[in-house]
């Protein structure tokens, strides 16, 4: 990919995906194969006024590795120096980016249950940590092509061809073609437009239909406020968590969603591939699930702990997104929930509740937000999606008709 093209793409990452103020750390997380795209966020950050960067380095097959090979006991377990690493994260609240380029199945052949055990191990140990840092600090989630990723989107063709078009593919979705800031300066007026448009409704309960079998209504807390694409911290900080981002999200009310969901699009959980599943909620609570592939990954996820099989997040996108017009299915949540409507079961998000700073956690969950150690997004729009809004008098109006917004 010509440098040109890199280096405005690292610029949006780091002025309007993470935005460091001047001296404020920043911890990069990415892969080994993403060095030279590392070094120019790198500089990109010392650029703008960071104070230091730090590195996370990952990579799946090591992470492979260590599922097959360590014991349940093992991988259950923090080093102290772990746990200090996250004291230190919690109090100097650095702006944190993860550089994404994961292979979609590349855990396949690990034990789910296992790695899952694993993972509820820790989290008691994670989740004061990461409650501590909640709204507090930026950061952004952005995509660099890896090889394995890169052939599972266009495969068939030679590695070094399928980087390239997924690199072309990333830049397009990203809208980091041309002026990528003011892209996302004019985008990130556009959401919030039809942000304030949505509240004004002050919906109770959102319906969905589908022709794939989706026949769904889930409950809105009074409180909750649509967002989407930037947002800002407590000490007011602008920063885009998610660069791609089309969606317009809110939290909906814990224990108020019945019917089915349908996915209509592969969800990569943790390394293994989920395809052609659906849920069926009672109560807000998923009690039963499908899928023709890596039935028992889904069937773990959802019971991870007691707020994984309850909704945290409802989010909204027309079919004329710019990444559902690509037509290319990137294996990649971060890129295919931006193409279509979607749900995530477990945690919601404090920031859609309007003054959420004003309230405690305790606070928060008695309004109805779920708390969960997982959020995972899975998609359900299509062409032949409505969704219609109910508001407190009982009135429908309608949202989405086939696929697209009705205002």
């Amino acid at each position: 990919m010509e440098s040109k093209r890199l280096e405005a793409y690292a610029d949006l990452i780091v002025n309007t995906g993470i935005n460091p103020d001047p001296g404020q750390d920043v911890v990069i997380t990415a892969g080994f194969d993403q060095l030279d795209f590392v070094r120019l966020v790198t500089e990109k950050c010392y650029q703008r006024g960071a104070g230091k960067v730090w590195f996370n380095w990952v990579d799946m097959p090591f992470e492979k590795l260590h599922a097959i090979y360590q014991t349940e006991e093992r991988m259950s377990n923090f080093e102290a120096w772990e746990i200090e690493k996250l004291r230190w994260q919690s109090e100097k609240l650095p702006a944190r980016l993860w550089l994404d380029s994961d292979d979609p199945d590349g855990m396949d052949g690990t034990d789910p249950a296992k790695r899952a055990r694993a993972q509820m191990a820790k989290f008691p140990v994670i989740k004061p940590f990461r409650d501590a840092m909640e709204n507090r600090h930026q950061w952004c989630i952005a995509g660099v092509p890896g090889k394995a990723w890169a052939q599972k989107v266009f495969p068939g063709i030679p590695a070094a061809e399928a980087v390239e078009k997924l690199w072309d593919a990333i830049l397009t979705a990203s809208r980091a073609n041309g002026d990528a800031i003011a892209n996302w300066n004019a985008h990130n007026a556009a959401i919030a437009r039809r942000s304030a448009a949505l509240n004004n409704y002050h919906f109770t309960a959102l319906e969905y239909r589908a022709d794939n079998g989706t026949n769904f209504k889930v409950g809105l807390m009074p409180q909750a406020i649509f967002a989407g694409a930037q947002e800002t911290d407590l000490s007011g900080r602008k920063f885009n968590p998610n660069i791609p981002s089309e969606e317009i999200f809110t939290s909906p009310m814990r224990g108020a969603a019945e019917g089915t969901l349908v996915a209509t699009k592969p969800l990569s959980y943790q390394g293994s591939l989920i395809e052609n599943f659906s849920m069926r909620f009672e109560n807000g609570k998923v009690v039963e699930v499908h899928a023709e592939k890596n039935q028992a990954v889904l069937e773990k996820m959802i019971a991870m702990d007691e707020g994984a099989a309850y909704l945290g997040e409802c989010a909204l996108i027309a079919t004329d997104s710019p990444i559902n017009q690509s037509g290319i299915l990137f294996w990649n949540t971060l890129y295919d929930e931006n193409a279509s409507c979607h749900f995530a079961v477990g945690r919601g998000f404090d920031c859609c509740i309007k003054d959420f700073a004003n309230y405690t956690k305790d606070e928060l969950t008695a309004m109805g937000l779920n708390d969960s150690m997982i959020h995972v997004d899975f998609m359900v729009g299509c062409d032949s999606l409505d969704i219609d809004g109910i508001t407190a008098s009982g009135e429908k109006i309608p949202v989405f008709r086939n696929g697209s917004w009705c205002f």
